[in-house]
């Protein structure tokens, strides 16, 4: 019996909840080029977490 294989890339929803903030203040920061970077699979974007992390305390350092 085959096993799921674990996605270690993040949905917007665990990047916000990551965050703690909207998924739709996601969505805003891609268009204005803001936030942590994104990889689009077809039509579904897809978060590094170390890049999201590292991201995040950049913003901390600034």
């Amino acid at each position: 019996m085959a096993t799921p294989i674990e996605d270690p890339r993040w949905t917007v929803e665990d990047v916000a909840v990551f965050l703690r903030i909207p998924v739709e203040t996601l969505y805003t920061w891609r268009k204005r080029r803001y936030g942590p970077p994104a990889a689009r699979v077809g039509r579904h974007l897809r978060y590094d977490p170390a890049k999201v992390r590292a991201w995040y305390h950049d913003q901390e350092a600034a």
